[in-house]
């Protein structure tokens, strides 16, 4: 069992920064992929960025390429979601999600893939 504390949200401005930070406990976070997630009102919840436990291996929904940037400190346990030049579109709930998958090498982008999810953390991004 994995155990998944998402921080960092909040209120800003469109054009600010937000940094998340998700820390994991329970069983070994060794070679899991991590990812985040986001869900807005009334719509799916959607893939946003993962990353693989060695390489690091990084991958980004299209929506946030070039703006978000996905960390991970493996001796904290613990990974982060830089978001720069945010949009009132990213207003959503941030979810953060661990993976068994793969080999330590691999970024799981399907929801399928991820058994543990975090309680999300909001971030409302105003116009």
């Amino acid at each position: 069992q994995v155990q998944l504390v998402e921080s960092g949200g909040g209120l800003v401005e469109a054009g600010g920064s937000l940094r998340l930070s998700c820390v994991a406990s329970g069983r070994t976070f060794s070679t899991y992929s991590m990812g985040w997630f986001r869900q807005a009102p009334g719509k799916e919840r959607e893939f946003v960025a993962s990353i693989s436990y060695n390489g690091p291996n990084t991958y980004y929904g299209d929506s946030v390429k070039g703006r978000f940037t996905i960390s991970r400190d493996n001796a904290k346990n613990t990974v982060y979601l830089q978001m720069n030049s945010l949009k009132p579109e990213d207003t959503a709930v941030y979810y953060c999600a661990a993976g068994p998958v793969g080999d330590g090498w691999y970024a799981a982008r399907r929801r399928d893939e991820y058994v543990y999810w975090g309680q999300g953390t909001q971030v409302t991004v105003s116009s």
